[in-house]
């Protein structure tokens, strides 16, 4: 996997990457991840690609994280009880 471009933001870090005639984009917040595949011959290159990021993907991108938290701190809940 080759990394492209890194994309600035304030809150996120995002980045390109090429692989195996994809594009994949990395949205990472803290301890998570989220990460979107692009075949190479359904965009017109890097440029519009980055243009795929919008603020609506930003933002429901964050209620995602949100729920990966959540979803985390379920499993370390049920972790903790079944350690008892």
């Amino acid at each position: 996997m080759r990394l492209l471009k890194d994309v600035p933001h304030d809150r996120y870090k995002i980045q390109i990457f090429g692989y195996n005639g994809k594009y994949i984009v990395k949205i990472e917040l803290g301890q998570f991840e989220q990460t979107f595949k692009i075949g190479e011959l359904d965009v017109n290159g890097l440029e519009e690609v980055e243009k795929m990021i919008t603020t609506d993907l930003l933002s429901n991108a964050l209620k995602r994280f949100v729920e990966m938290r959540n979803d985390w701190e379920a499993a370390f809940k049920i972790k903790n009880t079944t350690n008892e």
